[in-house]
């Protein structure tokens, strides 16, 4: 009887233990903030020569101090990251990335050829944020051109995830990122159709292609 009982002791512990293992832990994602860091990348890095970027502003009077509020937070890190620019906070420390400003300084000197592409009907921009060949009887040397952009964009688009478990002060681990970055993905494809031009190929949330 007491080693049936310990042997439901040791099943229990067991699998209780297996369930943790599997517990995500919520990431907190700032999709508004993260869309305009995205925005204020391609401002800064992508759409102007590097000695065109934008320069530090100066510094603004800090607001008169707000009496303390004792009404429940629902969430600590929403509620302080509030308070910040996040967006242009998100986007100064990406740009403070080598491999990030290397990948924008590729993805800027092939900006003409993208466009051309992109002008033509050849390319599109998918839902995952990465770029696809619509037409490949007018592709030529456009998958290669293709390959690079969306090695560059991965570049920027990791990075970003990291940053946001930066903040959500999460340990950086295959899990946790991978949890991320479908979200950074989704999001800057969305900051990227919504800076495509009439007439550009995008790809909508739900899978659907459309001509803006």
């Amino acid at each position: 009887m007491k080693k049936a009982a310990l042997r439901w002791i040791i099943a229990a512990a067991t699998g209780l233990l297996a369930a943790c293992a599997f517990i995500t832990v919520n990431v907190y994602f700032p999709e508004k903030d993260v869309k305009q860091a995205y925005k204020s990348l391609d401002e800064m890095l992508l759409k102007q020569e590097p000695n065109e970027q934008l320069q530090p502003q100066p510094e603004q009077a800090k607001p008169a101090e707000k009496p303390l509020s004792f009404l429940p937070a629902i969430s600590f890190a929403a509620e302080a990251w509030a308070q910040d620019d996040l967006g242009n906070k998100l986007a100064a420390e990406l740009s403070a990335i080598p491999d990030v400003q290397s990948a924008y300084d590729e993805m800027r000197a092939r900006l003409p050829q993208m466009n051309a592409l992109r002008d033509n009907g050849v390319i599109g921009e998918a839902a995952d944020g990465s770029v696809v060949v619509r037409d490949p009887a007018k592709a030529g040397s456009a998958q290669a051109i293709v390959q690079a952009e969306n090695n560059n964009r991965k570049t920027v688009i990791v990075n970003m995830a990291k940053a946001i478990l930066k903040l959500n002060k999460q340990p950086e681990t295959k899990d946790s990122l991978r949890q991320v970055l479908a979200k950074a993905a989704a999001t800057y494809a969305d900051a990227k159709r919504e800076e495509a031009k009439p007439g550009w190929w995008i790809q909508l949330a739900n899978g659907r292609w459309v001509q803006k």
